[in-house]
This record gives structure tokens, C-alpha cells and sequence, in this order.
């Protein structure tokens, strides 16, 4: 049995469900979502279904690092053209408050 492979417009569309997926996945310690902090620095998806997200944490030591680990495969749990995937958490370039979109701002009482 041969899994399907997805083409390039359901790759685009399943990539938007992960950003939007990833929005349910809060800071613990902020509130706020991985995607709107600016932590998700891109999402990579196989034809197979394969998802690598690269990510970064606010600080080097972040002692949150496993449970947004968590959060993020139970947020993706639900869209089913992901057969597998990993978390690539990447220091450079270091985040910084400038990554904050609009709404991040917002929710921080920084806008």
C-alpha cells in the first residue's frame, strides 16, 4: 500500500492549518500564542506528509521548552495529511520583541 503524496495547493492549505493550529498553542508564562510571540520561525511540509516546524524559545533556558513541545504535536494531532513530524528549535537569529506581530503586541499591552 502506497501513501498518497499531497500535491503543492494541499501542502500550502495544510501549512496554513498548521499556523493556525500552532495559534492555540500559548506561552504559559505569557499567554500568548507561539505564532503571534513570533517563536515559529517557519514550517516545512514533506509531499509525504512529513512537518518539520522551526522554532526558537524567548530565552536559551526557557524551562517550557517540553511542554510548548507537547502543545504543539496535540495541536496538530487533528489535521490528517501529517503522518510525522519535528520540532527544529533554532537559536539564531535570536528572538527579540521585534518579532511580535500586531496582535502579539496587543495581547501584551505593548500596542
Amino acid at each position: 500500500m502506497t501513501a498518497t503524496m499531497l500535491d503543492e495547493e494541499t501542502i500550502e492549505r495544510v501549512k496554513r492549518e498548521i499556523y493556525e493550529a500552532l495559534r492555540g498553542v500559548d506561552d504559559p508564562e505569557l499567554g500568548v500564542n507561539l505564532v503571534d510571540l513570533g517563536l515559529i520561525y517557519g514550517i516545512q511540509l514533506t509531499p509525504e506528509g512529513f512537518v518539520t516546524i522551526r522554532m526558537t524559545l524567548t530565552t536559551p533556558g526557557c524551562p517550557m521548552h517540553e511542554s510548548l513541545a507537547d502543545g504543539v504535536g496535540a495541536a496538530l494531532a487533528h489535521i490528517p495529511e501529517l503522518t510525522g513530524g519535528e520540532i527544529e528549535l533554532v537559536w539564531e537569529p535570536r528572538w527579540t520583541p521585534e518579532r511580535l506581530t500586531p496582535e502579539g503586541r496587543r495581547l501584551l499591552g505593548l500596542a
